[in-house]
């Protein structure tokens, strides 16, 4: 029984014991009280129906009873960091969920196909270059575009490109701009493009703007509609490659399309908010332990939970301590026991069963 098979029946069993309705409507409380939150909590503590009101007013007519300032940093700070933080989370975990599909493996990650990495370097050398803004957003999604292709054309022997040939080529792809990342951290000054380089690098949300969220909700909300489009034929890849073949799927330009989707949410989530890892690779786990392995119910899920998740991350980062807490670092101190103890827990049902 093989690693995604295990996860998947145990996340059969534990699905009958929960009603549909009350897992939707668990998920959608725990995306409200998760974006709520993150609208309160910061430097400047706002009060929860304090923060209703100021939103409630943009439509409904609400006698003011705050100040001007509560209102900027509900509206013009925190909202659109609560929007952005939201597509990320969802569009990642997404992107995970419908990768792990594909690949019939649980350890697949949006990383996996070198588009992280890609967009890192884009990224990083518009910064080294005093670029900001369109900018830095067009290179580093330039280039995850990039790397992705380049994964498509070192993958693909005599006019095919199977799923193991797909996982090298996006590793040594992925080293490649790593690589080249660390080549721009040491050609940056010290004093100036380095810091601004390093801590772009661990993720943060800390220059969310509307401006910002327009430019990333477009392709983010794309990708994941094409990946939502595709869900019957993932179900299908999942099965494995031989027998979506005998059911007559286009087994390459399917998969290639998902890929594409993911590519595009991972270029524009690491283009206006750096790395953050492990969202794509814990969170669709937690989704299919609650809904299991149909992706009609599993993207949905991942997506409600990427969101729910990373909005609490972000909260916890600017609550924490008086500076930021980069958001890769909170990530990856949550995500890895997490991942830890799931796979242990899987190993062990493998050798006893």
């Amino acid at each position: 029984m093989s690693l995604l098979s295990a996860i998947t029946s145990e996340a059969r069993a534990g699905r009958s014991t929960l009603p549909r309705w009350a897992g939707a409507l668990g998920v959608a409380g725990l995306f409200t009280a998760a974006a709520l939150t993150a609208l309160c909590v910061g430097r400047f503590q706002i009060m929860p129906e304090k923060a209703m009101a100021i939103l409630l007013s943009r439509i409904a007519p609400v006698t003011p009873d705050w100040s001007a300032m509560d209102e900027r940093i509900v509206l013009l700070v925190r909202a659109p960091r609560v929007v952005l933080a939201s597509l990320c989370g969802a569009g990642l975990a997404m992107s995970g969920a419908a990768l792990q599909g594909v690949f019939r493996n649980p350890l697949v990650a949006p990383q996996i196909l070198g588009v992280s990495p890609g967009a890192a370097f884009g990224g990083a050398l518009a910064i080294l270059a005093g670029a900001s803004g369109y900018a830095l957003i067009g290179a580093a999604c330039a280039m995850g575009v990039a790397a992705l292709a380049m994964v498509g054309a070192l993958a693909r022997v005599d006019g095919r490109s199977d799923a193991i040939m797909l996982v090298l080529t996006g590793i040594v792809v992925g080293a490649l701009f790593t690589a080249l990342v660390s080549l721009v951290q040491f050609l940056a000054d010290p004093n100036s493009s380095l810091p601004a380089i390093v801590f772009w690098l661990m993720g943060s949300f800390s220059a969310a703007t509307w401006t910002r969220v327009f430019v990333a909700a477009p392709a983010v909300l794309a990708g994941m509609a094409l990946v939502w489009l595709m869900r019957f034929r993932i179900n299908v890849l999942s099965l494995g490659e031989e027998e979506a073949r005998a059911l007559g799927l286009a087994v390459d330009r399917d998969r290639w399309l998902v890929f594409a989707a993911t590519a595009l949410i991972e270029g524009a989530t690491v283009s206006v908010a750096g790395v953050i890892g492990w969202v794509g690779l814990v969170v669709p786990h937690a989704a299919r332990m609650l809904v299991g392995s149909d992706q009609r119910l599993l993207l949905p899920t991942a997506a409600a939970l990427g969101a729910s998740y990373l909005l609490f991350v972000d909260s916890l980062a600017r609550a924490a301590t008086a500076a930021e807490i980069p958001l890769g670092v909170i990530t990856a101190v949550i995500g890895a026991p997490i991942f830890a103890a799931l796979l242990r827990k899987t190993r062990r049902k493998e050798i006893r069963a």
